[in-house]
């Protein structure tokens, strides 16, 4: 169904009839003009639709993909997040940590990796656990909703698992990645063929316990196209924050993946050298941990807009 808007910007409501497990060239499942907004949904990380059903994809199943008309290969793809919102009030995560972001001699004392069942209320706002029960009592959360996993299809004809990262984007699984973020990718092919799922309704730094509060989601985004804008690896910004996303292994790798990437956005778009650019990430350079529990790790990145004011043209 279309919605036409007073600008001639098209706004798609779109219902999804089958998923992927990776993020690749995929046949598209709609083309989108530069400007068009998408309204749509997305199945948890084990494919359970708003109404519990499974629609017999596991693995963080992707929305999509998404031709973006006009894209190619140089440009850079902006999604922002126009609207992440839980579709259902259950939610689940895994009960007991990764064990790989403990020491080894500490695995042993790792239970059995149970699920833990959460009641989401979307309209207070908040996470209530079910079960297990726990010496934590009568315990909840506020929600913060985001985007474990999404992004373009990578070049050279790859399809990459959603249970990992590269510059493509993927399992980033950064709890920045909410609403109102815009996030800019790379375009590898014609169209980009954007993807999304992996919908949490909470998370802590690192998915340290392999998940967020893995729920299915009703998501709205808006694409725009960059022409002739090259970078090397996800970008995003919010009010406060530009910031790069460096995906890989180790961790050390993601890191200088990130700050390469902001380096050179300094350098490009706020007309600063090295140098400068090196000061002011000495001084306001901020880092947040997304995933650490798959294959690829996620660093980011953050500079503050404050630091940043008066100079150059942005992005």
């Amino acid at each position: 169904m279309l919605e036409q808007m007073p600008d001639q910007m098209t706004i798609h409501h779109f219902t999804p009839t089958h998923y992927h497990p990776t993020i690749g060239s995929h046949a598209p499942v709609l083309h989108l003009a530069d400007g068009d907004t998408v309204i749509t949904t997305m199945v948890d990380a084990n494919g359970f639709d708003a109404q519990l059903r499974d629609i017999g994809v596991n693995s963080n199943p992707q929305t999509g993909p998404f031709h973006v008309e006009g894209a190619e290969p140089g440009d850079t793809l902006a999604v922002t997040l126009d609207k992440i919102a839980p579709s259902r009030t259950y939610g689940w995560t895994r009960a007991a940590i990764a064990t790989n972001v403990v020491d080894p001699l500490f695995v042993y004392q790792v239970p059995e990796r149970i699920k833990a069942e959460w009641r989401v209320d979307g309209a207070m706002g908040t996470a209530a656990l079910v079960a297990p029960i726990t010496v934590l009592g009568d315990f909840s959360v506020p929600i913060n909703p985001m985007l474990g996993c999404f992004g373009v299809a990578p070049k050279d004809g790859q399809a990459i698992s959603t249970a990992t990262s590269a510059e493509h984007g993927g399992n980033m699984d950064y709890n920045g990645f909410t609403q109102g973020v815009t996030a800019y990718f790379p375009v590898f092919v014609p169209g980009a063929l954007f993807h999304l799922g992996d919908g949490h309704a909470a998370q802590g730094d690192g998915e340290m316990v392999g998940t967020g509060i893995e729920i299915s989601m009703d998501v709205q985004f808006t694409v725009r196209v960059i022409k002739n804008k090259n970078i090397g690896t996800v970008r995003g910004e919010n009010d406060e924050y530009i910031f790069a996303v460096g995906n890989a292994r180790p961790l050390d790798q993601a890191t200088q993946h990130a700050t390469t990437e902001m380096l050179r956005w300094l350098m490009e778009d706020y007309g600063l050298d090295i140098v400068a650019a090196s000061v002011l990430l000495g001084l306001y350079v901020k880092y947040d941990l997304g995933n650490m529990v798959d294959p690829a790790y996620t660093m980011v990145c953050k500079m503050p807009k404050r630091a940043l004011a008066g100079l150059g043209a942005g992005k």
